[in-house]
């Protein structure tokens, strides 16, 4: 069984790491939603979906800053064997100073900014920085 923001977030970090410029991954709801607000908060240039030989893919081109990677760790936090999930009064205590903590809310897929301000808790995906 795949875990699908696991392989999706980790596939991003790889190809940062690498200097890749774009990145062919297959298409999910939840992949998207995540690409979206990584587009927002600066560490993707793009999303687009394409179809290729039959099937849906999400095409991301990766932001560089003079060089390097916008997007330059991730770690994961909820897993398949640990889900974690916190309310909206415990969302800034998890999110870093420099890292942003990524949450999936009844208000869709959120910063840990955007949940603080709209007062949701949720499942804490990952931190990413």
């Amino acid at each position: 069984m795949n875990y699908t923001v696991g392989d999706f977030v980790i596939q991003l970090k790889n190809a940062a790491l690498a200097h890749k410029k774009e990145l062919t991954t297959p298409y999910a709801n939840i992949s998207k939603a995540i690409a979206k607000v990584l587009m927002k908060e600066g560490f993707l240039a793009s999303v687009n979906e394409e179809t290729i030989d039959g099937h849906k893919k999400l095409v991301l081109e990766l932001r560089y800053q003079r060089r390097k990677p916008a997007l330059t760790d991730v770690i994961l936090i909820s897993k398949p064997s640990l889900r974690v999930y916190i309310e909206a009064k415990e969302v800034g205590s998890k999110q870093g100073r420099n890292s942003t903590a990524i949450l999936s809310t009844n208000a869709g897929v959120l910063t840990g900014k955007e949940a603080i301000k709209k007062g949701v808790g949720g499942e804490l995906l990952f931190k990413v920085w």
